[in-house]
């Protein structure tokens, strides 16, 4: 069906988890290409990279990306794959447990511009998803938080809110993993995404509710990348959440004790985000270009219960620093 297939991996994937996938007889025929890892290589030169060697090793229109990693090259390899000729066919293996419940499904590609996170990009599906939890088992304990913090978010969006006390009881921090409980969440949380995203692919209406977090974690994510200390995605989402869910309980009449749980296993978990009242301006300018803003007014997808979201709430300037307020100094 496809004249070349290719396999895009960043350093750190090549090296750990390109293995456990060699004898795949699709990836033993591949010709690779690797991008360096993290989060700020997910731009315009590594992107080039990839067309550059696509090109020059004769892919065409009729041949295969095969993306192997988290999110990153997962956003990344989509999006130079929907570009490279008008679009290639790819498929997406996300080796990381944030890429499985969140950036290999939905069908979002792009890469982070001008310091912003996911500036440039397009909506383009994958040919197939391939999901292997064997992968969590390579995962360092702070990349299983930062996926978890996604799965956390689609407890918040399921109406079935049974999901979210599972995922606030589960023991995230011991020693040893249990993985075969972690694989049925991962499930559960694939399916609260699948859902939200086939109702609205394109993200006009209800697809938005995905979003629960991101306006302020995006801030935070793209603050911490200009200072020159990155962040995780996960950890900026979980930071995100105690602020909206501020939010959410202040004005929108989410319960305010299961605010306080939510914040409470955040906090414990994933410790809090260094920053003063001084960064509030800017923390609130880079709100100000996230995409689903119209204009000037920053626009958050909010909750009144687990499973209600409020999509396109516009909440006013002192009202974000009030929840600022409460992420920099706690309940």
């Amino acid at each position: 069906m496809y004249d070349k297939i290719f396999l895009l991996t960043d350093t750190t994937t090549h090296e750990v988890c390109l293995p456990v996938v060699a004898d795949m007889e699709a990836i033993s025929k591949a010709c690779h290409i690797i991008i360096p890892a993290t989060d700020a290589h997910k731009n315009l030169d590594s992107l080039t990279h990839v067309w550059a060697e696509l090109s020059s090793h004769g892919a065409t229109r009729h041949s295969l990306l095969i993306n192997l990693g988290g999110g990153m090259v997962t956003d990344l390899g989509g999006f130079a794959a929907a570009t490279f000729k008008r679009g290639i066919d790819f498929i997406n293996i996300p080796t990381t447990l944030l890429s499985m419940v969140d950036a290999s499904e939905g069908g979002k590609t792009g890469i982070n511009f001008a310091g912003l996170k996911n500036e440039v990009g397009v909506f383009k599906e994958p040919v197939k998803v391939i999901l292997d939890t064997q992968f969590l088992r390579t995962l360092d304990h702070e990349n299983i938080l930062s996926g978890y913090a996604e799965m956390l978010k689609h407890g918040l969006l399921s109406h079935d809110e049974s999901m979210l006390s599972e995922l606030l009881a589960f023991d995230i921090d011991a020693t040893e993993l249990d993985y075969e409980h972690l694989k049925q969440m991962v499930h559960k949380s694939v399916a609260v995404k699948r859902r939200i995203v086939r109702i609205d692919p394109t993200e006009h209406g209800k697809r938005k509710a995905l979003n629960f977090g991101h306006t302020i974690g995006h801030a935070l994510e793209s603050f911490a990348l200009q200072r020159g200390t990155p962040i995780l995605h996960g950890y900026a989402v979980a930071w995100g959440m105690v602020a909206e869910l501020y939010l959410s309980s202040a004005y929108f009449e989410f319960p305010t004790e299961l605010m306080r749980q939510v914040v409470h296993f955040i906090t414990e978990h994933y410790g809090r985000f260094s920053f003063s009242c001084d960064d509030y301006p800017q923390l609130f300018d880079f709100m100000r270009h996230d995409k689903k803003n119209e204009g000037d007014k920053v626009r958050f997808a909010l909750l009144s219960r687990p499973g209600v979201i409020r999509i396109n709430r516009t909440v006013s300037r002192e009202q974000i620093f009030e929840a600022l307020d409460f992420l920099r100094d706690g309940q």
